[in-house]
């Protein structure tokens, strides 16, 4: 009778450290979460929460029972936000991981399997961090990238503009280098509200625009069927909207720059220019800010030591 050979296969785990033995893993998903904790710490150590902010906080207050201080979960969508804001009100570290990481390891299939797995590699150390900024600033990069999506659309509205413009032939355009700017918005509110004349039109131009009343005259002579001024109509009530909306925004991103901690004014900010030209409240704080984290940066790398030369 055969003898069967002794097994030489060694555990897993037996090889790697245990740098973290309070790590939890978490599995983001769009209806429930799956969070597993370590062994022995609780029957069954995995459990799944629904994504209401009570049953975040339930989870948080689980986690800490289980004596979990670090919980490693992907960075999934904008899903893990709510998730990872919870439990850095609770005190317990969210540790977000870019799912690159563990995408292509063999054998997990099921949401219990991801972040048993996720805990285990997060014990081990085996986990790369994603950038997560502190409170203040992803609240500011939140006002930012807010206010660059009202941008995008006002400049979406102005090519709606352009495109009723170049349907009525109106080569606005042509003469002006920017038809949202002071010449073009009187003539475009001055077209909106009835008026045709293009000598008329051509006479609310800024004195500053090179191309002569003739010109512009020229240009204003067009078809204005009633589709197409419609659209004009709409695009311009629609731009004017998302200015309000981002003044309110500027407003907002002022306020939030100005309780940021910084340090005294650096003597590299900017100062205005002397041409006359204004510059925003917002501009102003964001470029004194920036030269402070400029400033502080230069002070670090003077007292850092150069290395030796080989």
């Amino acid at each position: 009778m055969r003898r069967k050979k002794a097994s030489t296969k060694r555990h897993v785990d037996s090889g790697f450290p245990l740098i973290r033995p309070n790590a939890a893993g978490l599995d983001i998903g769009s209806r429930e979460h799956f969070v597993a904790v370590p062994e022995g710490r609780s029957t069954p150590s995995v459990r799944s929460f629904g994504c209401t902010t009570s049953e975040l906080k339930a989870m948080a207050a689980w986690l800490i029972s289980c004596c979990v201080d670090t919980v490693a979960m992907e960075a999934t969508g904008v899903y893990w936000v709510p998730v990872y804001e919870v439990l850095e009100d609770f005190g317990v570290e969210a540790f977000l991981f870019d799912s690159r990481q563990t995408r292509n390891v063999s054998g997990r299939k099921t949401d219990v399997l991801d972040c048993q797995w996720a805990q285990k590699l997060h014990s081990y150390g085996l986990l790369s961090r994603a950038f997560r900024p502190g409170k203040q600033i992803a609240s500011l990069r939140s006002y930012w990238r807010q206010r660059e999506g009202i941008v995008d659309s006002c400049s979406r509205q102005i090519h709606l503009m352009h495109k009723a413009l170049e349907q009525m032939n109106v080569q606005l355009h042509k003469v002006l280098s920017d038809v949202a700017g002071v010449s073009g918005m009187r003539i475009l509110r001055a077209i909106v509200a009835g008026e045709r004349d293009p000598y008329a039109l051509a006479r609310l131009c800024h004195r500053g625009v090179k191309a002569t009343q003739e010109q512009v005259a020229r240009a204003l002579e067009g078809t204005y069927r009633e589709e197409h001024m419609f659209a004009l109509k709409q695009a311009l009530e629609g731009y004017d909207f998302l200015q309000q909306q981002l003044v309110a925004c500027d407003q907002e991103l002022e306020g939030s720059l100005r309780s940021c901690p910084r340090p005294p004014r650096s003597p590299w900010c900017p100062k205005p220019a002397a041409t006359g030209a204004r510059i925003s409240p917002t501009s102003t704080c964001a470029l004194n800010w920036l030269a402070s984290l400029e400033s502080m940066s230069a002070r670090s790398r003077e007292s850092t030591p150069s290395p030796p030369r080989l």
